[in-house]
């Protein structure tokens, strides 16, 4: 059984750090986001009563159907110039895949999009020569499937996270008349996905191995503590000011950016001029300002409530707009109906 959705709408997006959930009173604009909840991914409890709280017909069981986004430490956004000769050429577009990113293009969901206005690639076409490619193992994407439905969450639509939150980045900058280039940061345990975006689009792509885990032994050697897991829980519990220890904290971090920004300023002749983190915790809020103080930039501070209505979304009094922050791009992503033209419209 499905609840039915016909007056509502529902958003859902599943991260590595948690859940986060939002209510509209419709599937598409005009619409008002009603409520915006998020727990813990293993808060069962948590869970249950936000579906019970979400749900229409609260006395019934049965799915949420909802918008998605997800994520993964092995999603592959990645973008490249193709050779508009060889386009459709049989193998070409494996070849590009497995040489540049490195992995086995079989065993991925793929998909091609423009690098300038995130629109399908015209295979028939093979025009445009910057690209992004996206995807997933097919394998986890039937696992992350199968999760949504454990979750009790049957997927209407299924995005990668990252996607979302780009598009939102890119249309929030839009319409806010920012053309200076703006630095994405997805910081995860283990990776961090770094993107440059401007109006022109996706312009940089970078996979970085260094993420949250590689602090933690910083963190233990910095306070002389007796373990990693010791350190581990003080660094993620937001119970000890970590600002004073940054610079030491993110530097192996910072080199990787460094060098991804320093390449790109000397090609385009553009300077980054701000930095959003939109897949960090709350807990771990500061580390976009240290992050942006050690590169010399402004942190983005999204306006997010003119913005919204622009784009025919308002906040209901229970979404306060200070509620909102940069880890919100990808669940408000999932709503906005991207298209090249909403620009022009801002």
């Amino acid at each position: 059984m499905l609840f039915p959705a016909k007056t509502k709408g529902f958003y859902f997006e599943r991260n590595e750090f948690g859940l986060l959930f939002a209510r509209t009173s419709a599937a598409g604009a005009p619409m008002v986001v009603e409520d915006i909840r998020e727990c813990g991914l293993a808060d069962a409890e948590a869970l249950a009563a936000i579906r019970l709280d979400f749900h229409p017909q609260k006395k019934s069981g049965g799915y949420i159907n909802a918008v998605c986004g997800v994520g993964s430490e092995q999603r592959l956004i990645r973008r490249a110039s193709l050779d508009p000769k060889r386009v459709r050429e049989e193998g070409y577009l494996n070849e590009v895949v497995a040489s540049q990113f490195r992995i086995d293009p079989d065993a991925y969901t793929l998909s091609l999009l423009n690098a300038n206005d995130g629109r399908e690639y015209d295979m028939a076409r093979g025009v445009q020569k910057d690209v992004v490619f996206c995807g997933l193992p097919s394998r986890e994407i039937v696992t992350m499937q199968e999760q949504l439905l454990a979750d009790g969450i049957f997927p209407e639509r299924l995005e990668l996270g990252t996607l979302a939150a780009l598009g939102a980045v890119i249309d929030h900058a839009a319409f806010s008349k920012n053309t200076a280039p703006t630095l994405v940061l997805e910081i995860g345990a283990e990776t961090t996905h770094s993107f440059i975006v401007s109006p022109d689009g996706l312009e940089v792509s970078r996979h970085i191995t260094q993420g949250l885990n590689a602090m933690v032994p910083v963190v233990q050697k910095e306070l002389g503590l007796k373990d990693e897991e010791s350190a581990r829980k003080l660094f993620l519990s937001n119970t000890f000011d970590f600002t004073g220890m940054a610079p030491v904290l993110i530097k192996k971090l910072l080199k990787e950016l460094q060098s991804s920004i320093g390449f790109y300023e000397v090609q385009t002749g553009q300077s980054i001029g701000q930095l959003v983190c939109t897949l960090l915790p709350q807990k771990l809020a500061w580390l976009e300002s240290a992050i942006a103080m050690q590169l010399g930039v402004a942190a983005l501070k999204p306006d997010f409530g003119p913005w919204l209505q622009s784009r025919q979304i308002t906040l209901a009094e229970a979404v306060p707009v200070a509620t909102l922050s940069s880890r919100h791009f990808a669940l408000l992503g999932l709503m906005i109906p991207f298209s090249s033209s909403n620009a022009a419209d801002s």
